[in-house]
């Protein structure tokens, strides 16, 4: 299409034509027919309007103003609005004498009732002379089964049929696109187009709008004397449905520079719009008969239906190979909805015909394929309008500022912006264009008019920044993408919300045994301790020493009983507790922890790094206390043997670190350490704690949302890490 850009791409390339002229030109109302023909347009029963040449041509007398049986029967007539009114296309054709031989196409427009006569030639069957030629192109057609072997076949044919002496297939890129020569036939002396590219500014809009309004136009001779309609109007008649309409200069221009004389074009047609031409050229004059033009129209109209076939069967073909690699898609997001494109997006290019595949999930982006470049992608992701889950945006012309990136299309997986995004490079000019690039379009051997604008400069001008147009299959494809995990994660979904709540009624059920187990065995272990003390007194001069040990085990076991249910019904009681989060200065918090957990480091000749005096995090003061008792005993505990004893307290971003010099874990038992009672090094200190220490540690930072782990202490020993989300808000 001809717009701002196409016109500057003309003006970069030195030429001079004002190509808005072209756009603006009402070439449905120039005011004028091909002299071989004339026209008469009848209000009621008066002639109003008809071409110059229409008196000498039909015999008659003076037509403006006169009644229609100046010229027609009434019979005639009839006949004729019978033809028009009947359902025939949007013009229809009959032979008529008046008294001489015409073959009138008749049709309507605004209101009045358009007549064009061409004399007819020698009285002949014409049907039996186009039937079996005709019958047999439509059954060679049918063989064809690639769209270019159809657009071959075709003009093949129709060389054939009506004798110019080029013929070629023209296949628009997109309704509005450039167009590519697929198909030709050509006279040997004639320079062969087959693969040549023609801009889109050499069919304006209106033209391609007529295109798609009649089937067929033929222009017999450029330099034909047009027959102006009488009386001249300020505004002519309308003529889109004319089989004489007379033709834009600019176009007859552009016909003469490339030395034809005489044209017929054929429109193909896709869903109503402009798919491709047949175009005809040759190189004199060639005036057609209504009935070959019909038979062309028809031949048209049939290559139009093939061609449809089989674009259809090749996008059915497509969407099927996409579709097979959309179900392998959705078997491993069904695997893994939530990390289903942690191993990045391989796979996804398949869907489409991309340069690259970029994901979006949870602020970080992985792409697969020809890179962009992170601002690129970033600047991609800011630039797409607000969009649901599911939906879809595209565009040919992302305004990325680099070649890399021109084009995307972006399927919305989430309203939090996570998103699959399809990406196009800038499409590159590896076509031959219909000039040379050296000399574009200023001066043909006719004058300062219309040259095919052909050159590479001109093209890239008009594309720059823009990649191949995404297809509507392109676009179904991605939505049945976006369908599919949209009805996954649904299904995940209600999973999730059955599984959450069967595991919220499992833990208030654990949560209440636990606490009613810890409660409810004290009293009887209580009991059994005290029983045991009251014998070991009463009959302490009678007891053997095996007996007497005995007892004493007794009263040791029921005191680590109760050491264990205490620990249990505390564990318990931190999923009940209610969590008061605020800024804790680190320092102060170790010191006051130091409180409880300072006589055991005296004790275990532990020396403490007290962290930095501004270090804060966003925690609940008491459980956090917990923690840093918890991991400061831990760390005396299993100090080192031999040697200086150290222990570190300090925080980075959201995590506190305790660090020591100590015996160290093993790495494959690292995890058990958190699990309730388990206790790693059991002969190392016997009897030294219950071992939940570091299981309460990590249940008061899951319930702050945080996650706890080790890792080895350079040099030897252990460093704990625990973080405590939200630095923002404690920094504010």
């Amino acid at each position: 299409m001809t717009d701002d850009r196409a016109a500057a791409a003309e003006v970069e390339t030195g030429t001079t034509f004002d190509l808005s002229a072209c756009v603006r030109e009402p070439i449905h109302r120039l005011g004028g027919v091909q002299s071989y023909g004339s026209l008469v347009a009848i209000d009621g029963d008066r002639i109003v309007v008809a071409s110059a040449n229409a008196e000498a041509m039909l015999g008659a007398g003076p037509l403006i103003g006169a009644p229609v049986s100046h010229l027609l029967t009434g019979e005639q007539l009839e006949t004729l609005l019978a033809l028009v009114d009947a359902d025939a296309g949007q013009a229809a054709m009959m032979p008529l004498e008046i008294p001489g031989r015409f073959d009138v196409t008749v049709h309507r427009s605004e209101g009045l009732l358009v007549l064009e006569f061409e004399p007819a030639g020698p009285a002949v069957n014409e049907f039996t002379a186009f039937y079996a030629p005709i019958r047999q192109a439509l059954v060679r057609l049918q063989r064809a089964t690639t769209v270019v072997e159809a657009c071959q076949a075709a003009v093949r044919e129709i060389k054939a049929i009506t004798g110019y002496d080029r013929v070629v297939a023209y296949r628009f890129e997109s309704f509005d696109g450039p167009g590519e020569v697929v198909a030709e036939e050509v006279a040997p002396e004639w320079e062969p187009w087959l693969g040549l590219w023609f801009p889109a500014t050499d069919i304006p809009p209106q033209a391609r709008r007529l295109y798609e309004h009649n089937w067929i136009r033929v222009i017999a001779d450029v330099d034909d004397a047009t027959a102006v309609l009488e009386p001249v109007t300020a505004e002519p008649l309308d003529l889109s449905l004319s089989v004489l309409r007379t033709v834009s200069p600019f176009h007859l221009e552009y016909l003469r520079n490339i030395g034809v004389t005489s044209s017929m074009s054929v429109s193909l047609l896709a869903h109503g719009r402009l798919w491709g031409l047949i175009a005809c050229h040759g190189r004199d004059v060639k005036t057609l008969s209504p009935q070959l033009r019909a038979a062309c129209e028809f031949f048209g109209v049939a290559l139009s239906l093939h061609l449809a076939a089989l674009r259809e069967r090749d996008d059915s073909a497509g969407r099927e190979q996409s579709r097979t690699v959309i179900v392998r898609l959705m078997e491993r997001v069904a695997a893994d909805l939530p990390t289903g494109w942690a191993a990045g997006p391989a796979g996804l290019e398949r869907v489409m015909d991309c340069d690259a595949v970029a994901v979006r999930m949870n602020g970080e982006t992985v792409v697969h394929g020809a890179d962009p470049g992170p601002e690129a992608v970033a600047a991609l992701a800011a630039a797409v309008p607000p969009l649901g889950a599911g939906e879809l945006w595209h565009s040919d012309e992302v305004g990325s500022g680099t070649p890399d990136l021109a084009g995307a299309l972006v399927l919305r997986l989430s309203n939090a912006g996570d998103s699959i995004m399809w990406l196009r490079k800038e499409r590159t000019s590896r076509r031959r264009w219909a000039a040379d690039p050296d000399t574009p379009v200023v001066l043909g051997p006719h004058g300062q008019r219309l040259t095919p604008r052909g050159s590479t400069a001109v093209f890239l001008a008009t594309v720059r920044g823009r990649s191949l147009p995404w297809t509507a299959t392109d676009l179904a494809m991605a939505g049945e993408l976006g369908r599919g995990i949209m009805e996954i994660a649904v299904a995940y979904a209600r999973e999730m919300v059955a599984l959450n709540t069967e595991l919220s009624r499992s833990n208030v059920d654990l949560d209440s045994f636990a606490h009613a187990a810890a409660h409810d065995l004290k009293e009887p272990l209580r009991g059994i301790a005290n029983t045991a003390a009251f014998i070991a007194e009463d009959a302490a001069d009678d007891l053997d020493p095996v007996t007497a040990r005995r007892l004493t085990s007794i009263q040791r076991l029921a005191t680590r009983m109760d050491e264990l249910l205490n620990a249990l019904l505390y564990y318990s009681r931190l999923g009940r507790t209610e969590l008061r989060r605020e800024p804790v200065n680190l320092r102060a918090a170790v010191e006051h922890a130091l409180e409880v957990a300072g006589p055991r480091l005296e004790s275990e000749r532990v020396e403490i790094e007290l962290p930095d005096p501004g270090a804060v995090l966003l925690a609940d003061p008491v459980l956090f206390d917990e923690v840093l008792v918890n991991l400061l005993v831990n760390a005396a505990k299993y100090a080192r043997v031999q040697g200086a004893r150290r222990v570190a307290v300090g925080a980075e971003a959201d995590a506190l670190f305790v660090r020591d010099n100590g015996v160290g874990m093993p790495p494959h038992l690292r995890e058990e350490a958190f699990q309730l009672f388990r206790r790693l090094h059991p002969k190392t200190n016997p009897g030294d704690g219950s071992g939940a220490g570091l299981a309460i540690v990590r249940r008061i930072v899951e319930r702050h949302g945080g996650r706890v782990w080790a890792e080895e202490t350079p040099g030897g020993g252990t460093t704990m890490w625990a973080t405590f989300p939200g630095q923002e808000r404690a920094r504010q």
